[in-house]
């Protein structure tokens, strides 16, 4: 993507580009953070970001990636490659660490294989040649030393050092002890100086003992031998130790003859490595950020849902503070949005915030916004934030601004995003307004993209009126005088120039003497769109509340059909049960019939036996007699009211009243919910109800008493967490709650990720929301149903 380095300064990408850096275990890693550079190959976006999202998902969901050691293999590669030249000990250490490094990382993926696919090409056709490490093993040790046995003659070699160093401690052992019995010897122990073993004697008896004087103490009382005999040894040792760094040399020399050919594999791996650490410290900043992957696009377009910038969005969390979120669309219908409204209403912002995301993504980094945004490919991006005024070039800042709005007209297409900050600014209103809507009318006519703000009232009209180009405007509540920085697509903002300046305290007659200078069709303007403001916000509300109203509906239709059925399947139950226990009825009074016809003809009954059997008769009919449920309905000029009990006109129905809406009863009927008119229900004394249903009411309306729409999760396993949130949601659900509050805490802010992603599969879910910032912020989250 053409562009320049300032360009991308000015949005805030460098100081990105740090924050990752800060990341990286190795220098390498760094350097290639500093080499990012924004792409606009489609394919080439593609893989990286795929790589920064794979490497986000283990760092979240999977275990930990068994990097341990980041060296710089490559110039131990490069230095190996000369003739003659050795690696030192600590430097085959850190190819031995580096490799055993890359060898892990190959196994972690081989054994998920499939998982993350564009972390695998990484090293896809990557040969594992631990030949290396086995060489390396059987010269170094796992602490970076030379092994003792590396080759034959440096285990003789060391062997006699330590025998000479054995006798030679012994040797002058035995001297010091006979010294110090004849009193040559100072207060004090065997000491070293250069490097050897040395008496401690008293000046006086130096002659009395052959030897070598190292050293003598500041008062000259004390001198320091090393005795004739011991000299001897030592010399000898110290030759033994030239032959043993010779043969170390000439070990080390013969390994890195061994490790030669392998030194493009090392590069290789080398590369591994590298792009381990780039790719590790890219998916840590996505974490810090709450980024996500979006979806790519090859088209010249964005659209961002829930966006925030990034550096933003890092400073309010060190305050405790919410970012509010960015919602825009940049397509062929909507090519450039020109955004208006007041002095720090969040304008800037909006606009860097849409420009640095989309340098981000084509930079192959994830960015702070849902996933659910869809963000495209430009081949160009022009910037034009801030004073350029230069005075070696001697342009002034209206100047610098005309140069570069040149630039943009010359070179602009229709693969081109262009950000402008304050559009037309820098000079007298009257001609930099027209100016700005030429450059804009051109512009648009090159089917350029991108976004403009501005306090121009020409250039919002112009937008209006012109296809391809759509008003925007950052939200301010003109009552409390408070920015919301909240976008607003379809209408133009006002500045509140007037109503800023009367806050802020400047004297009523200059504010005065201001309306009065201002033009009649300007004013009228300015309160026009004030007014419109403040209708589109009661607008807004509105609507919220309509929403939550209609969802309210839905959700009393849907217990409505749901009782229709529950009754339509019971009513088939009842009816099947009644008709088997009708025909056990028939068969047992069929044969009871006989009996008694039997018994009344063989015994030739006299009146009196036939009348017992008669009664034996009736006895049997009551019992499969039901009685019927007596409800006795009170006063019809009677008001209902929560609580009360009811039965509906049309049938024997009784329920409880939870709620009355207008001439609405919503009734409980056992589990179930239904809405009748009041017209179609009959009041009726409690006492009237039978006891089993009142029980099993009294039983579900202490569960609705009991039950707690809030959780609280800190401290628990992710698994566990989840656990307990659906089934207090299963059970919020059931019992009509509207919304649930969960408490995640804060933290690296992992836990409230994997539950909101748990919860966005459920399509009750309407919406998630944070915690107002003074209560908890993103450490609570609300869950609304729909």
């Amino acid at each position: 993507m053409p562009h320049t380095r300032n360009n991308t300064d000015k949005l805030g990408f460098t100081e990105v580009k740090e924050l990752i850096k800060a990341h990286c275990l190795s220098e390498m890693g760094r350097q290639m953070v500093d080499k990012i550079q924004v792409m606009n190959n489609f394919d080439q976006i593609s893989k990286f970001l795929g790589q920064a999202n794979e490497f986000k998902n283990i760092l979240e969901n999977d275990d930990a990636l068994p990097i341990h050691h980041f060296f710089d293999i490559k110039a131990l590669a490069n230095k190996a490659r000369i003739e003659g030249v050795f690696l030192s000990e600590e430097e085959f250490y850190q190819v031995h660490a580096s490799l055993t490094t890359v060898f892990a990382v190959i196994a972690y993926f081989n054994g998920r294989e499939g998982l993350y696919p564009n972390l695998e090409a990484l090293f896809e056709h990557l040969p594992i040649e631990k030949a290396i490490i086995k060489k390396i093993d059987m010269v170094i040790d796992q602490k970076g030393k030379i092994r003792p046995n590396a080759s034959r003659d440096l285990q003789e070699i060391t062997s006699g050092i330590a025998r000479a160093e054995q006798e030679a401690r012994k040797k002058i052992d035995q001297i010091f002890k006979n010294a110090g019995s004849n009193g040559w010897t100072a207060d004090g122990s065997l000491t070293v100086r250069d490097g050897r073993l040395c008496i401690p004697l008293l000046a006086e008896n130096k002659r009395k003992l052959k030897g070598f004087i190292h050293d003598e103490s500041a008062s000259g009382q004390t001198v320091y031998m090393e005795p004739e005999e011991v000299f001897t040894l030592n010399n000898r040792i110290r030759d033994l130790e030239f032959d043993r760094r010779r043969e170390i040399i000439k070990i080390l020399t013969a390994l890195t003859d061994e490790l030669r050919p392998y030194v493009p594999l090392l590069l290789s791996y080398h590369s591994l490595l590298t792009k381990l650490d780039f790719v590790r410290a890219k998916a840590l900043f996505a974490i810090d950020i709450e980024a996500e992957m979006p979806q790519l696009v090859n088209e010249a377009s964005i659209k961002l849902t829930n966006a925030r910038h990034p550096l933003l969005l890092l400073n309010f969390k060190k305050e405790h503070k919410t970012v509010v979120p960015l919602n825009v669309q940049i397509d062929e219908h909507t090519r450039i949005v020109v955004v208006s409204g007041p002095n720090a209403g969040g304008k800037s912002v909006c606009m860097k915030t849409v420009g640095l995301l989309q340098t981000m993504v084509q930079a192959g980094l994830l960015i702070s916004a849902s996933e659910t945004s869809v963000v495209g490919v430009f081949k160009q991006l022009f910037v034009d934030i801030g004073d350029d005024q230069s005075l070696e070039s001697d342009l002034s800042t209206y100047s610098a601004h005309l140069s570069k709005m040149k630039e943009f007209v010359e070179q602009a297409n229709g693969k081109t995003l262009v950000l402008i900050d304050e559009f037309g600014t820098g000079t007298d209103p009257q001609f930099g307004g027209p100016i700005a809507e030429a450059v804009l009318e051109s512009l648009n006519h090159k089917k350029v993209k991108g976004m403009v703000t501005t306090h121009y009232s020409n250039l919002k009209i112009f937008a209006s009126r012109t296809e391809g180009i759509e008003n925007a405007s950052m939200l301010f509540n003109n009552v409390e005088m408070k920015p919301l920085y909240m976008l607003e697509v379809g209408k133009p903002g006002s500045s509140y120039a007037f109503e800023i300046a009367q806050k802020i305290g400047l004297p009523q007659n200059v504010l005065n003497l201001a309306k009065n200078k201002i033009s009649a069709g300007q004013k009228k303007v300015d309160t026009l769109l004030v007014d419109l403001e403040r209708e589109k916000k009661e607008i807004y509300d509105t609507r919220v509340a309509l929403e939550k109203q209609q969802r309210q509906v839905n959700a009393l239709l849907a217990e409505n059909e749901t009782l229709k059925s529950y009754l339509e399947e019971n009513k088939k139950a009842l009816i099947r049960d009644a008709k088997d226990q009708a025909k056990n009825i028939i068969l047992n009074a069929n044969k009871l019939v006989e009996n008694t016809i039997s018994e009344i003809k063989s015994s030739n009954a006299d009146k009196e036996t036939t009348r017992v059997l008669r009664e034996k008769l009736n006895t049997e009919l009551q019992k499969n007699t039901v009685k019927p449920i007596v409800v006795k309905p009170l006063p019809a000029d009677e008001d209902i009211k929560p609580g009360d009990w009811v039965k509906l006109a049309d049938s024997e129905t009784t329920g409880q009243v939870i709620e009355i809406i207008k001439d609405n009863v919503v009734i409980a009927i056992g589990d179930l919910r239904t809405v009748a008119k009041k017209k179609r229900v009959i009041k009726v004394s409690k006492s009237s109800v039978p006891k089993e249903i009142r029980r099993n009411y009294n039983n579900h309306t202490g569960d609705m008493a009991s039950f707690n729409p809030e959780i609280d999760v800190r401290g628990m396993r992710t698994e566990d967490a989840l656990n307990n949130i659906e089934r207090l949601f299963d059970r919020a659900l059931m019992m009509g709650f509207g919304n649930l509050k969960i408490i995640h805490g804060k933290g690296d802010g992992i836990l409230r990720k994997m539950i909101r992603q748990y919860l966005k599969k459920y399509e009750q879910v309407d919406r998630m929301e944070d915690e107002h910032a003074d209560r908890g912020g993103d450490g609570i989250t609300y869950v609304y149903f729909k």
